[in-house]
């Protein structure tokens, strides 16, 4: 469908009815009223699956609202950095951000739901959990109180375990390590005896570079190609156990999203559904082709070891635990998903893992 066309059809609709009923013209100008609104981003534009979230939703609300609403996307730094894309929203610097909530556990540590959760839900999981399990509306209540409306934006699915300068084959190799590491994956890997560090995308290499970070983690190939850490760090752990499928929220000061007239409001949902959407299609798509030239740039491929992911898992459980039990809004958050967890591993063991499972010994055996 013709989105365009779509949304004149509409506003012809809507005339011809106010003609029949008497409705004044101004009242429909009203309705419909002529906005710019400006949205930046936690992600330089050199990113394109992630900073392209912003603009795929700003080319969204101009294309259905035929250009009477418009979004500005600005890049990380060029109107605030990265890391304080929330703030700037919260304060009413700008109207709309695109961000990882879970940059932001250090203000309250459910910001983390908003994004993942160590050893928690995988990409699908995560939708379903927002969508059908509650979640946008248990964060709907959290995200009120911070004077925030936002909606998932983007997911980037399971991620890559990040970039080592040496080999990590026991938890003992972990200890003093200084790893870029962002959420509450940090508390996690300090248990085990990580040095975790949160540093905007943009002044990663240079710290990897010049040895201030031992370890990154980003995202997966797509972007860590892009941001060259090959060149310093030649270990490509996985999986990123602390992200089994990161979301982005496009996040709006509430007060703006309150003077939204309602169709725009289901415009910007719509819009940022779409964006939820294209992004992980994107790095399904880009991903595969990513890890290969990787591979030929000399990237090494390590999975973690059962010790060390065992130990993380222990770890993992115990900081949640001792969250949730001094944060009652983390605790209700908590509890939702680890229940659709257990619901939602019982199933996926089964259709989705064997039919998986089956068709990556086929493509192991070359018959794919």
């Amino acid at each position: 469908m013709d989105r365009r066309k779509f949304i004149r059809g509409v506003a012809t609709g809507a005339a011809g009815f106010g003609a029949a009923s008497s409705l004044a013209a101004p009242a429909l100008a009203q309705a419909n009223p002529k906005l710019q609104w400006r949205c930046v981003s936690s992600f330089p534009n050199s990113l394109p699956a992630l900073y392209g979230a912003a603009t795929y939703i700003a080319d969204y609300v101009k294309e259905m609202t035929d250009g009477a609403f418009q979004i500005q996307t600005f890049a990380a730094g060029e109107i605030v950095p990265g890391g304080q894309v929330l703030d700037a929203v919260q304060n009413g610097t700008v109207e709309m951000g695109h961000t990882a909530s879970y940059y932001y556990v250090g203000k309250d540590p459910a910001f983390a739901f908003g994004t993942t959760v160590p050893f928690m839900l995988n990409a699908r999981q995560q939708n379903a959990w927002f969508d059908q399990g509650g979640g946008n509306e248990l964060l709907d209540t959290f995200f009120e109180k911070q004077g925030i409306f936002a909606r998932p934006a983007g997911n980037t699915g399971a991620q890559m375990g990040g970039w080592y300068r040496k080999e990590i084959n026991s938890v003992d190799d972990m200890k003093g390590l200084k790893m870029r590491i962002a959420g509450l994956a940090g508390q996690v890997m300090a248990k085990l005896g990580v040095v975790p560090q949160q540093i905007p995308a943009g002044d990663i290499y240079a710290a990897l570079e010049k040895g201030t970070l031992d370890a990154v983690e980003f995202v997966g190939p797509y972007d860590d190609e892009k941001l060259g850490f090959v060149k310093v760090a030649p270990y490509y752990y996985y999986p990123a156990w602390w992200e089994g499928g990161a979301a982005t929220h496009a996040v709006i000061t509430l007060d703006k999203w309150n003077e939204l007239p309602k169709p725009y409001q289901a415009i910007v949902k719509a819009a940022c559904e779409a964006a939820n959407g294209h992004m992980l299609a994107t790095y399904d798509w880009e991903n595969p082709k990513a890890i290969k030239r990787l591979v030929g740039a000399g990237a090494q491929l390590r999975p973690f070891t059962q010790e060390i992911m065992q130990a993380s898992f222990k770890a993992s459980q115990e900081v949640m635990q001792d969250i949730a039990a001094n944060n009652a809004t983390f605790k209700t958050l908590y509890d939702s998903q680890t229940a659709f967890r257990a619901e939602s591993y019982l199933w996926e063991q089964l259709a989705e893992y064997n039919f998986d499972t089956f068709m990556m010994i086929q493509q192991r055996s070359g018959a794919l």
